[in-house]
């Protein structure tokens, strides 16, 4: 039912990403560039210095909010995030957005918990709509070279 769901949405013309046609033979940072509605996810990898991370073997599973999703946020809140004594908690942000292992929609569950790398859990929903914590995703299972990418349209917050 998922999968028709996200296969109907992207049929329809709704998808928010384009993906390369060969997105599985890219990691996902070069998945997210090609993709061009991540540009403001690429720019706080970078300056948090996760880019190599991200680059590397993994596997992972990424939620990646678009740029519309950063543009949710109150106004200043990237730009302050982007600032370099604001590194460590930019990156404890973006690393609440990776889970460890390629987890695909169909490994999902509903209430699931999901140990995040920034050391938290993330709630996962599936019914109605695939969720983590309050951010719907809107287009799953973008494979990469090491990993996976859901896209989500809203960023998702660690406590801290």
């Amino acid at each position: 039912m998922l999968r028709r769901t996200f296969i109907a949405a992207i049929v329809a013309g709704t998808a928010l990403v384009s993906t390369p046609v060969h997105a599985a033979d890219m990691d996902i940072v070069d998945t997210a560039v090609a993709a061009g509605s991540f540009e403001t996810l690429v720019a706080a990898v970078q300056a948090a210095g996760l880019v190599e991370t991200l680059k590397g073997e993994g596997p992972f599973t990424v939620f990646a909010p678009t740029d519309a999703a950063f543009a949710k946020l109150p106004a200043g809140t990237v730009e302050d995030l982007l600032k370099p004594e604001n590194k460590d908690k930019l990156s404890a942000i973006l690393t609440y957005h990776v889970v460890p292992g390629k987890v695909m929609t169909g490994d999902l569950s509903d209430g699931m918990m999901a140990a995040t790398v920034q050391g938290s859990q993330v709630t996962i929903k599936t019914d109605p709509a695939v969720m983590v914590d309050d951010a719907t995703v809107t287009q799953a299972d973008i494979e990469a070279s090491n990993g996976v990418i859901h896209v989500i349209d809203s960023v998702i917050m660690p406590k801290m």
